[in-house]
């Protein structure tokens, strides 16, 4: 699977343990809503995507350079759509990125289970 955040592969890194894409559709909360009765009236606005990827334990500089990877307030993300039957590449932005506890192997410190989620802008 080939990944890239502007341009840039991220192939050198790990890849990701766990790789998720979401189809999400966004509704005018406004004019969405529904009657007496239970039926829905719908307003879609848009359909974007949401990708959830986790990692295995990544060597300091590698998680470093995963996280500076995505430090700008939107990036290009480049990866394969299974809506679109190809890859594509989104505007993203990323939520929270928690990292477990740090443990060190071998006189390198390890950092456990970095989750990441980007949303489609």
């Amino acid at each position: 699977m080939l990944l890239k955040i502007n341009d840039v592969e991220i192939a050198a890194y790990p890849a990701p343990g766990e790789f998720k894409v979401m189809v999400l559709d966004l509704d005018d909360a406004d004019s969405t809503t529904r009657t007496a009765n239970g039926t829905l009236n719908r307003d879609r606005v848009a359909v974007k995507r949401q990708i959830e990827m986790s990692f295995a334990p990544l060597e300091w500089d590698k998680i470093s350079a995963v996280l500076t990877a995505m430090k700008d307030e939107f990036f290009d993300f480049y990866y394969p759509d299974p809506m679109a039957g190809a890859y594509v590449t989104k505007r993203m932005y990323v939520g929270n990125r928690p990292a477990g506890i740090p443990f060190e192997k071998g006189g390198v410190l390890w950092w456990e289970g970095l989750q990441i989620t980007l949303t489609e802008r």
